[in-house]
């Protein structure tokens, strides 16, 4: 699997400094996104509303890319993620593995949380999930929630927390955190407009976070 160009790589190479340890970045597209960075056109932070017109060129902008959603549906993206841990292992014997995911990677996180591919994840505004892939999850995971998410509503993102929240006290029950974000939009921990001042700061948080939660989570 190939590695992403230089400049995806910006906050992976901020997290190897900050954990002191190797952080890969695999392209699990395969080459080939599902979006162009010109196409993204969404709310950059909370109290923005997408017009109709909006979305209209949001839509337009998706069809061109069908083929590629196509290439990169959820089940192929899962066997590619796992095909890079494997090699990860089988190559650098790592004891404990961590993965962080933004957006689509976020919810790709939310999965593998389910698994035993890693030891603990960080999701940041995920593009959506199943219920049973929560009540699946068996690692700690710490959520980075934006405060308006036209991805991941207020009402599944408080649906998340209760399923995790009601193991406490019970077989299963991994630790878990949920941190929400005031004035953020989808994608402020990934792709944010610095030049808003609490979004940078939601930005900067959210990459805290981060680092200490695969400190806390992550330590041999």
């Amino acid at each position: 699997m190939r590695l992403l160009p230089t400049n995806c790589k910006i906050m992976a190479d901020n997290l190897a400094k900050r954990l002191e340890c190797d952080v890969w970045v695999p392209d699990y597209f395969d080459g080939k996104p599902i979006a162009s960075l010109d196409n993204l056109e969404a709310p950059d932070r909370s109290g923005v509303k997408m017009s109709i017109l909006g979305w209209i060129k949001y839509m337009f902008a998706v069809i061109p890319n069908i083929p590629a959603l196509i290439h990169s549906r959820t089940s192929v993206v899962d066997k590619r993620v796992i095909s890079f841990i494997d090699l990860l292992n089988e190559k650098k014997k790592y004891k404990k593995l961590g993965v962080v995911g933004y957006c689509y990677g976020g919810s790709t996180a939310i999965r593998f949380a389910g698994t035993e591919s890693i030891h603990s994840a960080v999701i940041c505004h995920p593009g959506g999930c199943k219920m049973s892939e929560i009540e699946a999850i068996r690692v700690p995971t710490s959520w980075a929630c934006a405060e308006e998410d036209i991805y991941w509503s207020q009402s599944t993102r408080l649906r998340c927390e209760a399923i995790l929240a009601g193991r406490k006290g019970k077989e299963g029950f991994v630790e878990y955190e949920f941190k929400d974000y005031k004035g953020t939009a989808h994608g402020f921990a990934s792709r944010p407009n610095l030049n808003v001042p609490e979004v940078k700061l939601a930005y900067e948080g959210a990459f805290e976070q981060t680092v200490e939660w695969f400190n806390k989570t992550l330590a041999v």
